[in-house]
């Protein structure tokens, strides 16, 4: 079992130490329980979670809690089906000497996750977790974890995404933040501001107080910081935003409008769009030099940047052949290549990180799509469809997309609800994600240096 300490970093945790395994279960026992999530459409793997075991009230309530977070994570991802507890014979107690496989079998549970929490005596809470392949009566993996007790939902997180790991050999999702535009007020006079929330929506807070309205937060890939678009006294900027201090600037001084920014893979540069005499042309700041690079030129609409992994390429829209499609460029602005060719518009495209596919909305007769299609503009897939779907976000284990939906305008209104959504690579795992108020341009944060 590893020993991983967890301190609280302002809003982050970051691990303090990582002990050699000290019993884990021979390899050949970990090949016989696997998820493939590559595949279209996958049955989900029956799971049991029963609550984590304490020796007091305040830790029985804990352990309960933790258990319907992993639950909840799990379920989420549309791979795992949890069992009803009110099914479960072996008690939560008993669990920790060793499982009854049988008692697990007769429910048909694939997986099972047994867990322990307490308070040690210098005040710091420990939280222990085992995952069992039920079929084979082996321990796949084992953890335990040091923090202080108000991180106990984190951990749940953490342990979630141990979880995902171990039965899909895929990095989870679960130990990360979606930092999103909350939306207020009637349609003509709508108020925006930066939100922050834990990826299942816990942990929410506003970040501005609506005093200007703000559009497309996205989180830097190595530091606590946002970029974004604001219209700061009606002039609308490009500004930075430190998560842990709240303090904003303004990125650079431009002569037109500057909008659509993001980060590059190593957090050094924004890349962005900026309108000037009725055109937009796409320029690059390196956040050390605050030099400025000219990456496109011309008379078309160019926007909505986003680097590839590596940052050695752009994927971009433009209008430049007479209709709104997607592009593909060297960092430096050359080997300028049209990848998209189907019928409709194209817009918002967003590399995943993973290298392999791009995220776009598509318009088409009417109607809004969320797709993805190979950085060569093959393979297509249309992921969702409704009235407006705009905007996906990549999970950073890049097999899920959020995006934001507005419904139809009821009789006699300007606009109808807007609300996230996040779906699979496989499209059949569609799900709301709750939010206080409606919302839009959502951004999901990395992974955590804990899951790296």
């Amino acid at each position: 079992m590893w020993t991983v300490s967890i301190a609280r970093q302002t809003l982050i945790l970051g691990v303090l130490l990582i002990l050699p395994c000290l019993a884990l279960a021979p390899r050949a026992a970990w090949a016989a329980l696997e998820i493939d999530i590559t595949k279209g459409n996958v049955d989900p793997m029956p799971v049991a979670i029963p609550d984590f075991h304490g020796a007091d009230a305040a830790a029985v309530d804990q352990g309960r809690r933790m258990a319907q977070v992993i639950t909840a994570n799990l379920n989420r991802s549309g791979l795992f089906r949890p069992l009803d507890p009110k099914s479960f014979i072996q008690t939560p107690e008993s669990l920790q000497a060793r499982p009854r496989f049988s008692d697990w079998r007769v429910l048909n549970a694939q997986a099972l996750v047994s867990g322990k929490v307490a308070v040690e005596n210098d005040g710091r809470l420990r939280v222990e977790f085992r995952l069992w392949d039920v079929l084979a009566g082996e321990q796949m993996t084992g953890l335990v974890y040091f923090s202080t007790p108000g991180n106990w939902r984190r951990i749940a997180h953490v342990i979630s995404d141990a979880i995902y790991k171990r039965l899909t050999g895929e990095e989870g999702y679960f130990d990360t933040r979606v930092v999103y535009v909350a939306e207020s007020g009637p349609r003509d006079r709508r108020i925006k501001r930066l939100a922050i929330m834990d990826q299942d929506g816990d942990g929410h807070r506003f970040l501005t107080d609506g005093s200007y309205l703000v559009l497309t937060p996205r989180f830097s890939p190595s530091r606590q910081e946002i970029t974004y678009l604001s219209y700061y006294r009606n002039t609308p900027r490009v500004y930075l935003y430190n998560i842990d201090t709240g303090r904003q600037e303004v990125l650079g001084e431009f002569p037109g409008m500057t909008y659509a920014p993001r980060f590059s893979p190593d957090g050094n540069q924004v890349i962005m769009s900026m309108a000037q005499d009725g055109k937009s042309n796409i320029f690059a700041m390196d956040l050390r030099t605050r030099a400025i690079s000219r990456l496109t030129t011309g008379p078309a609409i160019d926007t909505s940047p986003c680097y590839a992994p590596g940052g050695k390429r752009v994927v971009f829209n433009s209008d430049r052949g007479g209709s709104q499609q997607l592009y593909v460029m060297t960092a430096d602005g050359t080997e300028v290549k049209r990848i998209s060719f189907g019928d409709g518009r194209y817009a918002t495209p967003v590399w995943s990180p993973r290298g392999d596919l791009i995220a776009f909305t598509k318009m088409h007769q009417g109607k809004f799509f969320i797709g993805v299609m190979r950085p060569d503009g093959s393979g297509e897939r249309l992921l969702s469809e409704s009235f407006l779907d705009e905007g996906p976000t990549w999970s950073p284990n890049g097999r899920v997309l959020m995006f934001f939906r507005q419904k139809p305008a009821r009789k006699g209104k300007n606009g109808g609800r807007t609300r996230l959504w996040s779906v699979d690579l496989t499209g059949y795992n569609e799900r709301e994600m709750i939010t206080p108020i409606d919302a839009s341009d959502p951004a999901w944060s990395p992974l955590s240096p804990l899951n790296r």
